[in-house]
C-alpha cells in the first residue's frame, strides 16, 4: 500500500485491497473515496468488496468512479463534499492515485492557491502542473 498525503486531512493512493483496510484505519483515516470504476478491476477489488471490508472496520466508505470523461463539476462537488463531511483524514484511491489527486485539485481551487495545490500534490509524486491554467480559471470563477 503506497499512501500519499496532500495534506493532513487528505491522501491518495493506488489501487488498495481488502487486506490494506486494517493498516488504513490504524493509520488514522475515517473514509476511504473509490475514485476507480469497478469495470477496470476483478470483483475482488471492486467497490462493494472493500465496502464490506472498510464498514467491518468502522470506515466510511464512498464510490464516487471518475473517468475522463465523468470528471464533471458535480463529480469534483461530491468529492469535496465528502471531504469536508469527514469526521477525520480522508484516503482516496483509484488506479495511481492521480485522478484522485486531479479531483482533490479542482476541488480546491479558490481555496488553495494554483501554487500550493500544484506543490502538494508534486509533494506526492503527482506532477499536476498541466492543469494550471484550468485551476486558475476555476479559482477566478
Amino acid at each position: 500500500m503506497d499512501i500519499r498525503p496532500l495534506t493532513s486531512d487528505y491522501a491518495v493512493s493506488p489501487q488498495i485491497e481488502p487486506a490494506d483496510i486494517l493498516a488504513i484505519r490504524e493509520a488514522g483515516f475515517t473514509t476511504i473515496i473509490c475514485n476507480r470504476p469497478d469495470i477496470e478491476v476483478p470483483p475482488a477489488l471492486q467497490s462493494d468488496a472493500l465496502r464490506r471490508a472498510a464498514e467491518a472496520e468502522g470506515l466510511v466508505f464512498k464510490d464516487l468512479p471518475v473517468t475522463h470523461q465523468s470528471l464533471t463539476p458535480e463529480i469534483i462537488a461530491d468529492q469535496r463534499r465528502i471531504l469536508d463531511a469527514s469526521s477525520g483524514p480522508v484516503l482516496a484511491y483509484c488506479a495511481s492515485g492521480t485522478r484522485s489527486s486531479i479531483v482533490w485539485s479542482l476541488g480546491q481551487a479558490g481555496d488553495l492557491t494554483t501554487d500550493e495545490i500544484i506543490e502538494a500534490t508534486a509533494r506526492a509524486g503527482y506532477d499536476l502542473a498541466g492543469l494550471r491554467p484550468q485551476l486558475d480559471h476555476l479559482a477566478k470563477g
